[in-house]
């Protein structure tokens, strides 16, 4: 089968899509014809050698974790993520490669179904950035009636906390590009700019005060968040590592993983009150100019790559 991969870590040019083996299911695991493939931070940070050999999958690499697909062939002791019924041939699913996902077909060791009318490209978009904004809400205890700033609200991570926390019933404060303004509000956010005076333009429109803050994008923000909300704890990064040194908390995953968060995103999909972007899709044969584009940070939503 056809794969993307690298065999050294560098620049996106280091990329190449070349022949594998077919990979076979495991116990628990579902294989799936890719239809989709979903590009976070993590996937071209660690391309890049950011984490260098700390990482625990080893050169060779087939990148990316985040699929969409059909299912093809079904592990033995297969229950599925959905307790309803085991999953079988043809049935469309998004969800987590238990390898790389950049591949004619990919196991996957969670899943869910894909609803009727999500298409693939939206779907392999979802499993990475909803397990994050689920994870990191649930730190937090994002509640109704609170109010909560997202700082990068129009990102990946950002647009699922911010949907996720509205259904919850909570108030969202969203910073972004004001490009970005219009479509927060779409999604039931008060959109602010980010930067210098983020403070006072958050009190500005939030006049009884922030309970929570989550960190979606760095920019030096944490001491900010923390100001809003007056306790470092009710704040939380997933990409500033420095943010204990405040007093705020930090995730990684290291702690445990929120893959149940996409059942709920699933769900929220099918009554109109979810949705992900997809910036751009790309043919694996173009991976670095997905990768570059992902890298540039000037994304609203997801870039996918297709087979």
């Amino acid at each position: 089968m056809k794969a993307l991969r690298y065999a050294e870590y560098g620049p996106s040019s280091v990329l190449h899509v070349v022949d594998v083996d077919e990979p076979r299911p495991g116990p628990g695991q579902v294989r799936v014809r890719v239809r989709a493939v979903g590009i976070n931070p993590f996937d071209w940070k660690v391309r890049s050698g950011a984490f260098g050999d700390t990482t625990p999958t080893r050169l060779p690499v087939i990148p990316h974790g985040d699929v969409a697909g059909v299912v093809d062939a079904v592990g033995p002791a297969v229950d599925g993520a959905d307790a309803a019924a085991a999953p079988q041939v043809g049935d469309e699913v998004f969800g987590v490669a238990a390898g790389g996902g950049a591949a004619e077909f990919a196991v996957l060791k969670f899943w869910v179904a894909k609803p009727s009318g999500m298409p693939f490209e939206e779907a392999a978009g979802l499993p990475g950035v909803v397990e994050a904004a689920g994870r990191a809400l649930a730190l937090l205890g994002v509640d109704k009636g609170q109010t909560i700033v997202v700082n990068g609200a129009a990102g990946g991570v950002g647009i699922a906390a911010t949907q996720l926390s509205v259904a919850r019933g909570a108030t969202v404060i969203g910073t972004a590009s004001e490009r970005n303004h219009d479509f927060l509000r779409s999604l039931g956010a008060v959109p602010v700019t980010y930067g210098e005076g983020l403070v006072e333009r958050v009190r500005a429109v939030a006049p009884q005060g922030v309970d929570l803050a989550l960190d979606t994008a760095g920019r030096g923000a944490v001491a900010d968040l923390i100001a809003l909300t007056g306790v470092p704890a009710n704040v939380v990064s997933i990409v500033d590592f420095d943010a204990p040194k405040l007093g705020a908390r930090v995730t990684d995953g290291s702690e445990g993983r929120a893959w149940d968060t996409l059942r709920e995103a699933a769900d929220l999909y099918r009554q109109g009150r979810f949705t992900m972007p997809v910036e751009r899709v790309f043919p694996f044969a173009e991976a670095a100019a997905a990768h570059d584009l992902s890298q540039s940070g000037h994304v609203r939503g997801k870039v996918i790559l297709v087979p």
